[in-house]
């Protein structure tokens, strides 16, 4: 979806973020700006700040700020796109697409009314299944006899479905409502006709209480849910989009939830996690649990950072949905081998979004417990020492990696080779990837550059064959130091650091300026081919979605203050999504690269041009062309410098002849002069 900036600049004069921070801190007037308790950290003095007159928040006890965008991205964990919406949405006014047709925003005004009538019919569902609970006092006994009080049950809604097959009838303004239906509440048969090509429902059976199903031929619909306590989910927002029912006593399912709607996906959702969002912040990670009443008794006991799965396996989406909230994620699963195939499965979600600033690990409590049952018999410190003691990600990878191996012998160290290889491929580059690499060589018993070659990919076609000793001995010193003057030069001018200093490896060059620096007089821009990356990618965001892995690797390691503002911004675009140059130029602020970017982008020619579809199409093709020539140059240097070392460094003619081998195949690729 493409937003006009236009449109940003007015929604954003047109918020009060007073009153959109106000929903959700409690605000009181302090001079010329309103003070309140961070949202983002926890404190016991207020030190978050609102801005009326510059409709700013900064918060000068943890240094988060921003607008009344980034506000809701970050306080609801939510991406660019949807926390405009609900800002639009907030105060009437409705989000262009400047690439949308008539039709496909008719579609999207219709699915908008769709899912509000949803969320509201829910939520009221919700606070009445509430009123029942109080009202039933067998209801009432079960909860306190799993330890729960009344605040607890409070804090996440807890309700109660009554039982009987159309209970919910004397609960709502008309049962015959169609988005009873759609919200997952009421049960058609001949819904399930049509759907499933079957009569009536795997439900039929369930009723645990032993009532018959209605035999009247004209009965037709009845409640999901029935005789179950009931804990409503709600999304970061807080709108109820569906239910998780347990049973009282004895019956099966055990636990029932609603099935996939409109509002609802349990493979993007996590139970608790409205709820759970101020304790994350606060300890600093979220522990991520199986079931409802593991969530409620954690946060019964001090644990108010758990959130739980919706009766699936942990996905990505599950894993990306928590790192917007905090850096440190638990898995805590039963001990039992259902718990570990539950474990392994996470890890794998996990595997991609491991990046070197944060921690993934897991807890495995003993096989008689789950995190409910051990919580409520060992108290509150013993878990907190197991949580203390989770085991890390990569232990548990070479764990996973080994079991069913006989390391001892040489057919079992291959077969954890052959299971290492897809878990270890789907790290990100990084420290913890690179020593993962050597961890797994030991174990192995291989080098680590064996174990690499052996898991790398099949050499590009059109390599040069392996020399002999003779082609050796005549590849010439003037071959070696000539050919690549001018990419050497190129290399370090914009990825060397400034001491020279640097190591080659099959990836790239280490030991550039990704650390922390100290901010600098901006440069004098120059027009280069990381100038222009650059510029593309902070005016145009949506452009971040054609950059590859090997770009990536290769942007990250420029010259400062190109790699240190490319990995923020790169950082800013997973976290956030495509972002306006308005919302990052704000986000900016603080960084020492600010006035750097705001020099690129005051050149910038792609906000010139009147058609925003036609500019982001040409920006691609200029993006691309920029980094095919700076990958060429990259791969001439590193040749050249094998072939300086081929004399002395028989591994080294093999790097040259793939980086010449690459090289080759990039500029047969391109094709029309150079932009520059």
């Amino acid at each position: 979806m493409s937003i006009p900036q236009s449109f940003l600049h007015e929604l954003l004069a047109r918020t009060d973020i007073v009153e959109v921070v106000g929903r959700y801190v409690q605000l009181k007037k302090g001079g010329a700006n309103f003070m309140g308790l961070c949202p983002f950290h926890g404190e016991k003095s207020p030190s978050f700040s609102v801005s009326p007159a510059k409709q700013f928040y900064h918060c000068f006890g943890c240094g988060v700020n921003g607008n009344a965008i980034s506000f809701l991205m970050e306080h609801n964990g939510i991406g660019f796109v949807e926390a405009v919406k609900d800002l639009a949405q907030q105060i009437g006014m409705a989000v262009p697409d400047d690439r949308a047709e008539p039709v496909n925003r008719e579609q999207e005004r219709q699915a908008r009314e769709q899912r509000t009538a949803l969320t509201d019919l829910l939520s009221q569902v919700a606070k009445a299944y509430q009123r029942q609970l109080k009202i039933s006092q067998r209801a009432v006994n079960y909860l306190k006899g799993r330890g729960l009080t009344g605040e607890i049950a409070l804090r996440f809604g807890l309700g109660y479905a009554p039982a009987g097959w159309r209970g919910l009838a004397s609960l709502v303004p008309d049962y015959a409502d169609p988005h009873l239906v759609e919200a997952g509440l009421v049960i058609s048969k001949q819904a399930d006709v049509a759907n499933n090509g079957v009569h009536g429902s795997a439900l039929d059976s369930e009723h645990p209480s032993g009532t018959a199903h209605p035999d009247d031929a004209n009965e037709k619909r009845y409640d999901r849910f029935r005789d179950r306590i009931m804990f409503p989910i709600r999304n970061v927002k807080g709108e109820c989009i569906g239910f998780g029912g347990r049973v009282l006593d004895q019956g099966e399912p055990k636990y029932l939830n609603s099935p996939e709607t409109p509002v609802f996906s349990k493979g993007h959702e996590l139970y608790g996690l409205y709820e759970a969002r101020a304790d994350i912040r606060t300890h600093g990670y979220a522990l991520v649990t199986e079931g409802y009443m593991d969530v409620v008794a954690l946060a019964q006991h001090g644990f108010g950072q758990a959130v739980a799965t919706l009766g699936t396996a942990c996905t990505p989406e599950h894993v990306q949905k928590l790192f917007r909230f905090t850096e440190s994620v638990i898995f805590s699963f039963d001990g039992d081998g259902a718990g570990r195939r539950a474990a392994a499965k996470a890890m794998v979600a996990a595997l991609p979004h491991a990046q070197d600033t944060r921690s993934i690990r897991f807890l495995f409590l003993p096989t008689e417990h789950d995190p409910d049952s051990f919580i409520r018999e060992q108290g509150h410190d013993a878990f907190a020492n197991c949580v203390r003691s989770a085991m890390p990600l990569s232990t548990y990878l070479m764990e996973v990696a080994a079991e069913g191996c006989e390391l001892q012998t040489v057919e079992g160290r291959a077969r954890m080779a052959a299971k290492a290889k897809p878990l270890w491929s789907a790290l990100p580059e990084g420290a913890l990837k690179h020593q993962l690499l050597g961890e797994l060589a030991q174990r192995i018993q291989l080098q680590a550059n064996d174990l690499f070659d052996l898991w790398s990919t099949a050499r590009p076609s059109g390599s040069a064959p392996a020399l002999n000793e003779s082609e050796k001995d005549n590849f010439s010193d003037s071959y070696k130091t000539n050919k690549y003057k001018r990419e050497s030069r190129f290399l370090k001018q914009e990825y060397l650091p400034k001491n020279g200093t640097h190591h080659v490896r099959h990836t790239g060059l280490e030991g550039s300026s990704r650390s922390a620096w100290t901010p600098r007089p901006a440069p004098r821009i120059q027009h280069t081919r990381m100038a222009q990356v650059t510029r593309i990618l902070l005016t145009q965001p949506n452009a971040w979605s054609a950059i590859t892995a090997e770009d990536l690797d290769l942007l990250s390691q420029a010259q400062e203050p190109y790699g240190p503002l490319l990995t923020w911004l790169e950082h800013q675009w997973h976290e956030h999504g495509p972002q306006p140059w308005a919302v990052i130029q704000q986000t900016l602020a603080e960084q020492p690269f600010a006035g750097f970017a705001n020099q690129l982008v005051s050149g910038a020619r792609v906000l010139e041009r009147a058609d925003a579809e036609q500019a982001y199409a040409d920006a691609l093709v200029e993006l691309r062309d920029a980094l095919t020539r700076t990958h060429i140059d990259h791969l001439g240097a590193l040749a050249s410098q094998a072939a300086a070392e081929a004399a002395h460094n028989p591994d080294a003619i093999r790097q040259w002849q793939e980086w010449e081998a690459r090289r080759k195949a990039l500029l047969k690729d391109l094709q029309g002069p150079s932009p520059l």
